[in-house]
């Protein structure tokens, strides 16, 4: 009888310890899942990740919400809100881990966006020197050579943009530099049709 009173004891203080242990608020998860969260964000997330940084906070806030659901239980479980705060706290460390890759990238992608609008911009005054220069025509030439000015300004624009590692925003302008510094090549061109000029490679 002695020996069942006290396993009945033993089993009532590990049947306490457990819902005890399931029944504590995950706080050192919150504050990890956080923490990986802020990291990747401090990384760069949110001008390289960002909609997945919208992701992961999304789902922490799913997760919360579970352990607020469990924090009005009078018997409380957390392991699921545990759960979703690991997945969430272990993308949060990959997409962290993956951030430079992608900087690089845009780095990279920018500066083949400056070339081009460089090399754009180069011919488009290649082809002004040719442009006939006739009297019907000094007006108009005058003016492409002041558009392609402007887009010389944007270029040095550009550059600095990169240089402050604004690379998305570079990237835009030197792709509208290189379609208006095409359309000035294709005006020239015609012009020099018209006049039965050959374009000189």
């Amino acid at each position: 009888m002695k020996y069942a009173t006290r396993a009945f004891f033993v089993a009532a203080i590990a049947m306490a310890l457990m819902l005890s242990a399931c029944g504590k608020q995950p706080t050192l998860e919150i504050n990890d899942t956080k923490a990986a969260i802020e990291a990747a964000q401090t990384e760069g997330g949110e001008k390289y990740a960002k909609d997945e940084v919208r992701a992961l906070n999304d789902e922490l806030n799913v997760a919360m919400e579970e352990v607020k659901t469990q924090d009005a239980r009078f018997l409380k479980n957390y392991d699921r809100a545990k759960e979703m705060l690991t997945q969430v706290k272990s993308t949060a460390e990959a997409l962290k881990a993956e951030i430079p890759a992608r900087k690089e990238k845009a780095r990279n992608d920018a500066a083949a966006a400056l070339e081009a609008a460089n090399t754009a911009i180069a011919d488009a005054k290649a082809l002004l020197g040719q442009a006939p220069a006739g009297k019907g025509t000094a007006a108009d030439i005058e003016a492409l050579k002041a558009d392609v000015a402007g887009l010389e300004a944007s270029l040095a624009e550009a550059q600095g943009l990169v240089a402050g590692e604004d690379y998305f925003t570079a990237i835009d302008n030197a792709n509208g530099i290189s379609t208006k510094a095409a359309e000035v090549s294709t005006q020239v061109t015609q012009a020099l049709e018209k006049v039965g000029k050959k374009v000189e490679k």
